[in-house]
């Protein structure tokens, strides 16, 4: 089959695009003939150094992603040969405390697509059938596979972790990004108002037709300051961000007394001054969040129907052209998800 895989880190050329085998797809599994993924910030760590993430060369990647089911079990009751799926990317081990909970993103041996195993930027992709869900009616599949990241990322940060409230007000750093723009998205549907920032005056524009209610040029604004004067000097209740140590002690400064900072990312730098001071008299509450549950995934499918919410997406590229998507990540320069086209869907 083909696939765009890893055979080395470091360069573009780290990428190639050609053959691969077709997965061993175990009892229990699915095997999916993919019809899109999308391009995440954690392609772009495989490519240039995959540190501190287990994995063998040469490695297929691709994180999330959608297609049709190809082969099941036999009496299968969920899932259909030729039905429209959207996965979920990570894989846990169903024994340990953790998944015992229901806690299965926090697996202690916790397997993620296009990380620790073979990924979906490939003509197939062989998964545990507790992973693999219906796809929206009426979505087209780079639609549904953006889901698996970014939105299902923004999902635990504003439900699970910050548990957000319809009257309360959200700050989303670096509009623009997938999760941002998700966090957007998901805080307005809960009945939220939402302030965002970036340092480009058209993503702010753009962002402001999706419904943000305020925003904030970081290019030439003091967020901090800009903040209390949006909110009357009293701050925002929820803070999601993914930048890390350029904005943290902006976002901490921005929070109400009692507030809460929800971060899944540190692209500029991972360790911030921590202000300590200013998180225990303001009793500041800080959680760290990344990818969702299985059941969070199906939650934020219902919820994506029911409030006809579609994920942004800025391009799409064939599978031939993954070097070129990685390229228009690393650039900054775009507006909600990257596609990749597998099989001319």
């Amino acid at each position: 089959m083909k696939a765009a895989f890893l055979t080395s880190h470091g360069s573009p050329e780290s990428v190639s695009v050609g053959e691969r085998p077709m997965p061993a797809r175990a009892a229990g599994e699915v095997l999916v003939r993919m019809r899109a993924s999308t391009v995440n910030r954690v392609d772009l760590y495989m490519r240039d150094s995959a540190a501190g993430i287990t994995h063998t060369l040469p490695q297929i990647m691709g994180v999330d992603g959608a297609g049709v089911v190809e082969a099941v079990d036999e009496g299968e009751k969920r899932l259909a040969v030729g039905q429209a799926v959207v996965l979920h990317p990570g894989i846990g081990c169903q024994r340990c405390e953790f998944c015992l909970r229901g806690q299965d993103v926090l697996c202690t041996s916790y397997r993620i697509l296009g990380e620790q195993r073979d990924g979906t930027w490939a003509e197939f992709v062989s998964l545990p059938a507790r992973n693999v869900f219906a796809q929206p009616e009426g979505w087209d599949p780079v639609e549904a596979a953006a889901l698996g990241v970014n939105h299902l990322t923004a999902w635990r940060m504003l439900v699970t972790q910050a548990r957000l409230q319809a009257h309360e007000t959200v700050l989303v750093f670096g509009i623009g990004g997938g999760v941002s723009l998700a966090a957007l998205q998901l805080a307005k549907a809960m009945g939220a108002r939402v302030i965002v920032t970036s340092r480009e005056a058209s993503k702010l524009d753009r962002a402001s037709v999706l419904g943000a209610d305020a925003a904030i040029d970081s290019s030439r604004e003091d967020i901090a300051k800009a903040v209390m004067a949006l909110t009357d000097g009293r701050g925002v209740d929820v803070v999601i961000e993914n930048v890390g140590a350029a904005v943290w002690g902006a976002a901490l400064k921005s929070l109400v007394r009692g507030g809460r900072l929800v971060t899944c990312g540190a692209t500029s730098g991972d360790q911030p001054g921590a202000d300590l001071r200013r998180m225990f008299i303001r009793q500041l509450q800080v959680f760290g969040s990344t990818l969702g549950t299985l059941a969070e995934f199906g939650d934020l499918l219902a919820f994506c129907a029911r409030a006809g919410i579609r994920p942004m997406i800025d391009s799409r590229f064939p599978l031939a052209q993954a070097r070129e998507a990685l390229a228009r990540l690393e650039s900054g320069h775009q507006f909600g998800k990257l596609g990749i086209v597998i099989g001319g869907a």
